[in-house]
């Protein structure tokens, strides 16, 4: 029944929830009134509340949003059905669709037969740069596929670092579980300066060249798990004498 009564009517240019027929008298189909007043946006109408005492506001209905069942309507006198879409200042009234009693529309919208533009937004709304966007998209794609390549599958995180360290002076690359340095030493796990070994017999300069960065990243290695290890030994002290 409620849903019933609050239908409405074609007629002529206006939506009247009290009149089921038009000017000439002949019956018309009843419309929902969410979707008449989605379809009036921009047009000039005159809605009736419910509510005690009932008021009437007429002017340019500005919106109708589905999700929270409200509708604003520009009351103003300046409003008109040309500007309504760019009109930036107003008279403007949130009503609850569930409160209107009677929905008239006086003057269609002037792009009624096209629809809503994008032209009419508020703010205005700019054309995209496509190319621009797909250049940052190729970009975005790329970088993702390069972390991916240089994060290893299935490798210790010891192992992940020794990668980090020797990709940020060095070109690197995973070739499974092995770390291959300026494609030129190949370095075995667990990644330790004897399990270096050369990807072309010879190449004593290269391999001697990653044997000593490896080195050194390794004692970098030990000593921030030593720090690490002493940092929480102390914490737990610390907490230990407390709670003694």
């Amino acid at each position: 029944m409620a849903e019933n009564k609050r239908q409405t009517t074609t007629a002529k240019g206006s939506l009247n929830a009290s009149s089921a027929s038009t000017a000439s008298g002949t019956a018309t189909n009843m419309v929902p009134l969410e979707a008449a007043l989605s379809g009036a946006i921009g047009a000039r109408v005159r809605l009736t509340t419910s509510a005690t005492p009932a008021s009437t506001f007429e002017g340019v209905l500005f919106t109708a949003c589905p999700i929270t069942n409200l509708v604003a309507i520009n009351t103003s006198p300046a409003a008109s059905t040309a500007d309504a879409k760019l009109a930036s200042s107003g008279d403007y009234h949130v009503i609850p669709v569930s409160r209107i009693q009677n929905f008239q529309l006086l003057a269609a919208p002037s792009n009624s037969s096209d629809g809503p533009s994008f032209a009419d937004a508020i703010p205005s709304i700019q054309a995209l740069d496509l190319r621009s966007l797909r250049t940052r998209e190729a970009k975005a794609v790329g970088e993702a596929m390069d972390r991916e390549a240089r994060r290893g599958k299935g490798v210790t995180r010891e192992a992940q670092d020794i990668f980090d360290a020797f990709s940020r002076t060095m070109p690197a690359h995973w070739n499974g579980p092995n770390i291959v340095v300026a494609d030129s030493v190949s370095i075995a796990p667990p990644y330790r300066v004897e399990d270096c070994r050369p990807l072309v017999a010879g190449n004593d300069a290269a391999l001697m060249r990653v044997q000593k960065v490896l080195e050194m990243e390794r004692k970098k290695i030990e000593f921030r798990n030593a720090s690490a290890t002493i940092g929480s030994t102390s914490t737990f002290t610390r907490n230990e004498r407390k709670g003694g």
